[in-house]
């Protein structure tokens, strides 16, 4: 009976102790977005991709990705302007573990196993200022297709640095259906070797 007590009081510090950091990182991001309207263009972008996609005619499709061009300008010069806030953070508030479910302290216990989130905001702020400039010449559908990608990646690495890898994943399932394997294939070569080498530490 001690053991089972001890290992229920073990059991809840640690639950207290993850949550309370857990609060701090989730204000830490929040009050860097507050600064922007990033979630609000991607609704409009992610939107206006549907309805795009949902036209009868080429005629219709080709009005709505060109005002839609206008949205991804937006939102990257935004969030490029975001990630160059973060990066500001200090280091240690930065870093997100790379274990699968979330320990306590763990980037100060276990600091190689863990990576800087500053980092990876800059990773993905890079890949969404290319898609929405095009250089790789991509069609609309296709562009939609990889910013989506690279939209959807940006935010599990958010949920990700919030509470833990394996809670990011479980979101992304339980509200697009995608795994987090597809959408580190899906994102543009250039985001997928930078992001695998950072959340990877090879």
């Amino acid at each position: 009976m001690d053991v089972l007590i001890l290992s229920i009081l073990i059991a809840s510090g640690v639950y207290m102790l993850n949550a309370k950091e857990q609060r701090k990182r989730i204000a830490l991001l929040g009050a860097h977005l507050a600064n922007y309207q990033i979630e609000k263009l991607m609704e409009a972008l992610t939107e206006g991709y549907l309805r795009a996609l949902g036209e009868s005619t080429d005629e219709r499709r080709g009005q709505i990705w060109s005002l839609l061009e206008t949205t991804e300008s937006q939102l990257a010069e935004q969030f490029t302007r975001f990630a160059a806030d973060f990066s500001k953070v200090d280091e240690v508030q930065a870093r997100v573990s790379r274990l699968a479910l979330a320990i306590p302290f763990a980037q100060a216990i276990l600091p190689a196993a863990t990576f800087d989130m500053r980092r990876a905001l800059a990773i993905h702020a890079r890949g969404i200022a290319s898609v929405a400039e095009n250089s790789e010449h991509r069609t609309p559908k296709d562009k939609a297709f990889v910013m989506t990608a690279e939209l959807l990646l940006m935010q599990h690495s958010c949920h990700w640095f919030c509470k833990s890898k394996t809670i990011a994943t479980a979101r992304m399932l339980a509200r697009h259906k995608t795994p987090h394997e597809q959408l580190v294939a899906s994102v543009s070569p250039a985001t997928r070797t930078a992001y695998q080498a950072l959340v990877n530490g090879s």
